[in-house]
């Protein structure tokens, strides 16, 4: 019993160092702008983000004419033209101003500072979340389709979509605790030959509508059945429009791959020229490839499939266009068509994955809003696996169902870069760019608060996840909150020699707030510390002031700047929190002079909570008491640690 209760432990170590270890690999991508990638053509970089994009035209045409019938090719249409005339224009000047793939997020971050900021960043990656998601649920659950509704599948498996769906979740979790590494070849080869196969399908959906006037016919007949007034009808498409807004994914993963886009020789960090000329073209040849399949995908099963088989449970649901494959080329070329899909549909489920994976640590951790756990691959994978497994159960596999929250997802990301890049026009007093994007933004928005309202599931999943990351954002502040959160120390001239004149002796140094900044400041206070903490006159003293530069920030670097104010000698400098700075300072000063600092505050009075959230929140409160315990964690030998001398 005791032998098995040993292996048994050390089974569930070896479990747990396997779960936390990092794999370098896993971390390669296009979102940490810091480290170097290999860069390749943009036509191949559009590739990877077109596993994501393409693919959605799996099961947009069904979806589309589910959504508005008859009038779904002229709803496609004014998507369409939202796509290529607002969309585009959007992610366009984005790319300009996010060279390094920081994308629309990033925009609203430096837009937008203090908390309010960083809510708003919490907010949008809620969507973001449910984008992705959704991305990896919706995807299998079409693939899933794809699978059975092939003629040769055993119809044992008719009935097991739900569980196909989560085979294809768990296989895709697998590959990713593996260690996965995004490959462009393999984007490549999939769009390729899966646009190839679209346009083989829709070339002769097209031609049997040619050789068939009956069908244009019937289509008129259906489309105006309830009203002859054709703008009516225009009006009517404006209102359904919202419900096809699944064929607009894709733009914010345009500009995240950024990094991945080869320039040109001329590029520079600060400036890349060539990168953002080459991923514009990027932008357009997805938008503009995308729209014509779009287009041209919805008028052939609009015309060609029976609106019976749209809906749950008919042949076309969530696959029209391999409806019409198996249909007109055969169930051989038919299974390729699927295979193809289904292949394309797995891979626009990794590609959010690996999205998912790179997005907690561009934000959360400069936030200090990530636990530590989350900087690691494999947890993060259960995590999301389980979200997915969660999320799949809940909409029954269903592609329709799922397609409101994707929409979501999607729609308030591209409304935020709407309204990011109209703010930077208004910053930049550019009156005829602030009014095109603002009237941009307004029509984002009405899609966005239409999609809401008539698929309320879409805001419902992303409420949770909005919760749950401002939730476990917090807990993970208030956690790391005594940290050292200093990433450089840099000292100018006069602060250096400052510190080497106090390294003669016993270092005091007298921490103060700055109120008016003159010598009776700093006579007063420097009494009031002697008498307290009974210095003799004759030693010198340093005084150390901190100012608070946004206390929503988390790590960085403190400039310290040496100040005379008299004979008065003042270290002075900018900081996120006081005490985190104080304490790095101290520490740095025990190094570079070889000596145990003293430093010297005074007490306060007060309710200990509310110092607490004014620390959390404004980077004060207790200043002594939280110095203390962040050179406690900072120093785990007592004897090194500087000193903290409380009087009053």
């Amino acid at each position: 019993m005791a032998k098995s209760m040993f292996s048994t432990k050390r089974l569930n170590r070896r479990f747990m160092r396997w779960l936390l270890a990092e794999n370098r690999r896993e971390k390669e991508g296009p979102y940490q702008k810091e480290e170097a990638h290999r860069q390749h053509p943009w036509w191949q970089v559009m590739c990877l983000t077109g596993v994501d994009y393409f693919s959605t035209l799996g099961y947009q045409p069904g979806i589309a004419a589910l959504a508005a019938g008859a009038l779904s090719p002229i709803a496609t249409l004014i998507l369409v033209l939202l796509t290529l005339f607002g969309a585009l224009p959007i992610y366009r000047r984005i790319a300009a101003k996010s060279p390094h793939g920081e994308g629309s997020i990033a925009m609203l971050e430096h837009l937008l500072s203090w908390w309010q900021g960083k809510l708003l960043v919490l907010c949008l990656l809620g969507f973001v979340a449910t984008d992705f998601i959704i991305t990896i649920t919706l995807s299998a659950a079409d693939a899933t389709a794809h699978i059975i509704e092939n003629p040769l599948t055993p119809s044992l498996l008719h009935s097991q979509s739900i569980a196909i769906t989560l085979m294809l979740i768990a296989l895709l979790g697998v590959v990713f605790l593996r260690g996965f590494k995004e490959a462009i070849g393999i984007a490549v080869f999939l769009v390729a030959v899966y646009l190839l196969l679209n346009l083989v399908v829709i070339s002769i959906g097209l031609y049997h509508i040619a050789i068939n006037p009956g069908a244009i016919a019937n289509w008129q007949t259906a489309l105006f059945a309830r009203n002859n007034n054709f703008f009516l009808l225009i009006g009517l498409a404006i209102l359904l429009f919202p419900r096809l807004a699944l064929g607009l994914s894709g733009f914010e993963t345009g500009v995240t791959v950024m990094p991945l886009v080869q320039g040109s020789s001329s590029d520079t960090p600060e400036m890349p020229r060539g990168r953002i000329r080459n991923t514009r073209k990027l932008l357009t040849a997805a938008a503009v490839i995308m729209s014509f399949f779009l287009l041209t995908s919805s008028f052939v099963t609009t015309l060609l499939i029976p609106a019976a088989e749209f809906a749950t449970g008919g042949k076309a649901n969530g696959r029209a266009l391999a409806y019409l494959a198996h249909l007109y080329l055969g169930n051989g070329f038919g299974t390729i068509y699927d295979l193809s899909t289904i292949s394309i549909l797995w891979f626009a489920g990794a590609s959010a994955m690996a999205g998912l994976l790179n997005i907690v640590p561009r934000y959360l951790p400069r936030y200090g809003m990530a636990p530590s756990w989350a900087l690691l691959t494999r947890p993060l994978v259960l995590v999301y696996t389980a979200i997915a497994f969660v999320v799949t159960i809940i909409f029954q596999a269903n592609v329709e169902a799922q397609g409101g929250a994707y929409a979501t997802g999607v729609l308030v990301l591209i409304s935020s870069a709407a309204f990011a890049v109209t703010l930077s026009a208004h910053r930049h007093r550019s009156i005829q760019g602030r009014i095109v994007f603002a009237l941009i933004t307004l029509v984002f928005i009405y899609t966005t608060i239409v999609n809401i309202i008539e698929r309320p599931e879409g805001i419902k999943i992303a409420t949770f996840f909005i919760g749950a990351i401002i939730f476990t954002s917090l807990v993970s502040r208030v956690w790391r909150s005594t940290e050292l959160r200093v990433e450089q120390i840099e000292v100018d001239e006069n602060a250096r020699e400052f510190i080497a004149e106090e390294s003669q002796g016993a270092i005091r140094i007298i921490a103060n707030r700055l109120n008016v900044g003159n010598e009776q400041e700093y006579l007063l206070k420097e009494k009031e510390v002697r008498e307290d903490n009974h210095i003799p006159p004759t030693d010198p003293v340093l005084f150390l002031e901190i100012l608070i530069s946004d206390a929503s920030d988390f790590t960085d670097v403190i400039r310290v700047k040496g100040v005379k104010v008299g004979e008065y000698r003042i270290l002075r400098a900018e900081s996120a929190a006081v005490p985190n700075a104080i304490a790095a300072l101290l520490l740095y000063i025990r190094d570079q002079t070889g000596q145990i600092p003293h430093a010297y505050f005074g007490w306060v009075e007060g309710n200990p909570i509310q110092y607490l959230l004014r620390f959390i929140l404004f980077g004060e409160g207790d200043i002594a008491v939280v110095t203390r315990e962040v050179l406690r964690r900072a120093e785990k030998n007592p004897h090194r640690r500087p000193g903290i001398h409380v009087g009053g």
